[in-house]
């Protein structure tokens, strides 16, 4: 019995869904008889023609503004780049003076250190000169000391 109650709830349901879903379509037809226009195919070919056109030019219309976003940023962004790469030709020119002075500095010390060594061995073989005129002196003097300790002892 219960089976039969549900079953007559959905009918009583649908039928007024249905009963609404008249009226509503009722309502519509109304409204559309009020307010359509009704024009002959010649007409409402060329009103669909120039719809379908405006849609077009609006999809085109928003199609350029992205394409002028596009290149604005690639514009920025090539700007970034030449200014980049002449800041980098810049750091490049100043490494290579750089690299040129130190190369000189490198020259000049290196020839001041030849200068250096050069006085160097100069005073070496002054003192080696010295060392073996003193050495000969000390001969001399042993060789004559040598001698008039001999006459004293004579």
């Amino acid at each position: 019995m219960e089976d039969k109650g549900k079953g007559s709830e959905r009918w009583e349901g649908a039928t007024a869904n249905l009963t609404e879903m008249a009226l509503n379509l009722e309502s519509l037809q109304k409204l559309l008889l009020k307010k359509a226009v009704f024009v002959d195919e010649e007409t409402f070919t060329k009103a669909s023609l120039c719809s379908e056109q405006a849609r077009t030019i609006k999809v085109l219309e928003q199609r350029v503004e992205t394409l002028e976003r596009e290149l604005d940023a690639a514009i920025t962004a090539a700007a970034r780049a030449r200014s980049e790469k002449r800041q980098a030709e810049a750091a490049e020119k100043a490494a290579e003076l750089r690299a040129h002075e130190v190369t000189k500095e490198l020259e000049n010390t290196s020839k001041v250190f030849e200068l250096h060594m050069e006085e160097l061995r100069a005073k070496q073989e002054e003192i080696s000169k010295r060392d073996k005129e003193i050495k000969l002196l000390e001969a001399i003097i042993q060789t004559l000391g040598g001698k008039e300790s001999d006459k004293k002892t004579r």
